[in-house]
C-alpha cells in the first residue's frame, strides 16, 4: 500500500456521466491482482474530505499508468471529472483482495459478468486471464445504451454480450437473461455489480465456482473504521463479519450475506 501523488495523463467521458481517468505514478507497479481498488482524494475542501474508492480498470506497468472508470454523481466524483491533464491526485492503494485468477486453469473458460460501474475491474481481470491461457466470455449489463461503455474493448479479448434494461443496446433485460438464453457454458464465474445482480447470480449459479466483487461506500478503506462490514453466512464463523475494504472486495459466493 502506498500514498502516491499521481499525475493525470488523460481523462474523457466514455458514456453519459461515465469518465475514464488515467494517472501515472509508482503505485501502478504495486497492483498485485485484478479486482483491487484505490482510494482517491478528490480535492482539498471540506465538501470532499473523504476519499473515493474507485476500482482499477487497467494497469500498464511499463508506463506506470493506471486506468480508472467512475460515474460522476456526487461532489467528489464530479470534482474528479473536472480534472485536467497534468494535475496531480493524492491516491492511496492498491487496496483490498482481488479476483483469484489462479482458480481457472489454462484452457478453461471463465465468464465475467458486470453491471454498470461494476464493469471496469473485469477488464483488467479479462486481460490477465487471457494472458494465462483462459478463454473469456463477457456479459455486461447497463440501464441503457447511453451509459454503456467498453463493449469494443472487451470484444477484443473474447465474446461479449450486452444487456440493457430498456433494450436500447444488446439484449433487453438483465445479465441473467443473457446467460440463460444463450446457454453459456463455463468453468468459473467472476462478477462485479449492484447487490441485486450479485444476489441473482448467487441464487442461480453457485453450482460452479463463483466470485463476487462488492460495491460499497467506505470510510478509511484500510479496515480501521468498520464502515463497510458485511455479515457472514456461516453462523459459526468466529468473527461473524467481513470488511469489504480489507477482506474483500472479492468474496466467494456464500461467504457473506449480500445486503451490505
Amino acid at each position: 500500500m502506498l500514498i502516491d501523488r499521481m499525475e493525470v495523463t488523460d481523462i474523457k467521458e466514455v458514456a453519459e456521466d461515465i469518465f475514464e481517468l488515467k494517472v501515472c505514478g509508482d503505485l501502478a507497479s504495486r497492483v498485485k491482482e485484478p479486482g483491487q481498488f484505490v482510494h482517491v482524494q478528490a480535492a482539498h475542501s471540506i465538501d470532499t474530505l473523504l476519499r473515493r474508492p474507485i476500482s482499477i480498470c487497467d494497469v500498464n506497468r511499463e508506463s506506470r499508468e493506471l486506468t480508472m472508470i467512475f460515474r460522476a454523481e456526487g461532489k467528489g466524483t464530479k470534482r474528479l471529472a473536472e480534472c485536467r491533464q497534468g494535475e496531480e491526485l493524492n491516491v492511496l492503494g492498491p487496496l483490498g483482495n482481488g479476483f483469484p485468477i489462479e482458480s481457472c486453469k489454462p484452457g478453461g473458460t471463465a465468464v465475467l459478468v458486470g453491471g454498470g460501474v461494476g464493469v471496469p475491474p473485469l477488464y483488467y481481470l479479462s486481460r490477465q486471464l487471457k494472458k494465462n491461457g483462459v478463454n473469456v466470455i463477457h456479459v455486461l449489463g447497463f440501464a441503457n445504451k447511453q451509459v454503456s461503455f467498453y463493449e469494443k474493448e472487451f470484444s477484443e479479448l473474447g465474446p461479449t454480450r450486452l444487456a440493457t434494461v430498456d433494450g436500447s443496446a444488446g439484449q433487453k433485460g438483465f445479465v441473467t437473461n443473457v446467460i440463460e438464453e444463450h446457454d453459456i457454458t463455463y468453468d468459473i464465474m467472476y462478477a462485479c455489480g449492484p447487490v441485486p445482480m450479485l444476489k441473482a447470480l448467487e441464487a442461480n449459479y453457485s453450482n460452479k465456482p463463483l466470485y463476487l466483487s462488492l460495491e460499497q461506500r467506505m470510510g478509511c478503506a484500510i479496515g480501521a473504521c468498520f464502515a463497510c462490514t458485511c455479515q457472514t453466512v456461516d453462523p459459526n464463523d468466529e468473527k461473524g463479519y467481513r470488511k469489504v475494504c480489507s477482506d474483500g472486495p472479492v468474496f466467494k459466493a456464500g461467504e457473506v450475506i449480500l445486503s451490505c
